[in-house]
């Protein structure tokens, strides 16, 4: 076995071995060849500006995954989907800007974080040899303790056994077992000072039929290593693109009643209205900023979105990414449907945190849901069928999103392209 290995399985991780796992952790993206492959580049385009939030940040290790994770798609990937032919122009000026931008940027990071991968382990390698020798002190210390104690039982030391604690003889004249209860009362002999009351004895080991627990905490306080274990470099990491936890999805608190308002109209006739939800990324947490209402055609049941283009040029020049989206219920309770579930499929394909609001009115409720990810996300995206179908229950597909926040003190802005 390596030392590397050997190290890991002491939970410590050498710096090449991070930087192998960082990489790892970009590479984890694959390409679904039913998903329109310009979905593909708009996912590129919001990944871009979260790996640039991150840079700015100080925030290394995620925007090296981010940048890692663009090129793994747009060099390799990409090519998987059977639409990569008409796209042959955008892949050029991609790779373009992979070459004089993207890939100088990552390289100057990996050296950057293998320089302080390095340093946390030679740290840690030191904090490992400092409690070393702490504990060999403390060893020689208990040693001495031991020592003391052995010299001061063997010297004129009075007795301190109690008195009615002697020897008995039974008829034969051999000595009868003594008093199990009285051997309890025995205070074994030590160098402390004569006459010390026994709730005050100092820390001197001595074996006490009622120990204190002030004694107790002295001692454990001189025994606790000095090295905190927590601070061993090791790939336990709490951020969502290291641990695969979702970020927090931050949202204003008047979100629904304000798009509420928008849908008022198509909710008196029975039509559902929907609408994109942007933002930003900051300190590795999401906040939803925006509602863009496209153009769109609603039903009692459904709603889809036309001139999709409209809605990337907004987010183009206001630099917003998208993360998720919401919609009405005008008659029904708050759940996604068969054709919700494939709606937001594609968004969260893109991006893990992506939610779905949808507003009930009627029973005045509001639902925020993401397919479950080990389970809904993966089978929606290999179901072929359409329109409305049904879908098996049990393990559920969608679930109640657990990680967002909901900002009283933020307002939604609004961008209504139907106008």
């Amino acid at each position: 076995m390596s030392k590397a290995v050997n190290n890991m399985n002491m939970g410590i991780v050498e710096p090449l071995e991070r930087m192998k796992q960082l990489s790892h952790y970009g590479n984890l993206i694959d390409v679904d060849k039913n998903m329109p492959v310009t979905r593909y580049y708009r996912s590129g385009t919001e990944m871009l500006r979260m790996a640039n939030v991150y840079l700015n940040e100080g925030n290394h290790e995620n925007a090296f995954i981010l940048y890692m994770r663009y090129m793994t798609l747009f060099i390799e990937k990409i090519r998987q989907h059977p639409d990569y032919g008409s796209v042959k122009a955008e892949v050029k000026a991609i790779n373009k800007t992979i070459k004089d931008e993207i890939m100088p940027t990552t390289e100057k990071l990996r050296t950057k974080l293998l320089a302080q991968y390095q340093r946390e382990y030679e740290q840690f390698l030191a904090n490992k040899e400092a409690e070393r020798m702490r504990e060999q002190e403390r060893e020689r210390h208990r040693q001495r303790e031991l020592a003391n104690r052995k010299a001061a039982g063997s010297g004129n030391v009075p007795s301190l056994i109690p008195a009615n604690l002697h020897v008995q003889m039974d008829a034969s004249n051999q000595p009868t077992a003594p008093d199990l209860d009285l051997l309890d009362q025995v205070v074994y002999p030590n160098d402390f000072p004569t006459g010390t009351n026994r709730s005050n004895l100092p820390n001197s080991g001595l074996l006490l039929p009622a120990a204190d627990a002030s004694a107790d905490k002295t001692t454990n306080s001189l025994s606790k290593p000095a090295f905190d274990r927590n601070q061993k470099p090791q790939y336990n990491r709490t951020d969502s693109l290291l641990a695969g936890s979702l970020r927090t999805v931050n949202v204003p608190g008047d979100t629904m009643d304000v798009f509420l308002k928008l849908a008022r109209s198509n909710t008196s006739n029975n039509i559902e209205t929907c609408g994109v939800l942007a933002g930003h990324l900051a300190r590795n947490e999401l906040y939803i900023t925006h509602i863009i209402t496209p153009q769109q055609h609603g039903t009692p049941d459904s709603c889809n979105t036309m001139h999709e283009e409209q809605i990337f040029d907004v987010q183009d020049q206001m630099q917003l990414i998208t993360l998720g989206w919401i919609h009405t219920h005008p008659t029904q309770t708050a759940f996604l449907s068969s054709v919700d579930l494939h709606t937001h499929c594609s968004y969260q394909m893109m991006m893990p945190e992506a939610i779905a609001i949808v507003c009930a009115p009627k029973y005045n409720t509001t639902g925020f849901f993401l397919l479950t990810p080990h389970y809904g996300l993966d089978y929606i995206a290999q179901c072929r069928q359409s329109g409305f179908h049904p879908h098996p229950n049990d393990p559920p597909l969608f679930m109640d999103a657990q990680h967002i926040h909901m900002d009283g003190q933020a307002k939604i802005k609004v961008i209504d392209l139907r106008r």
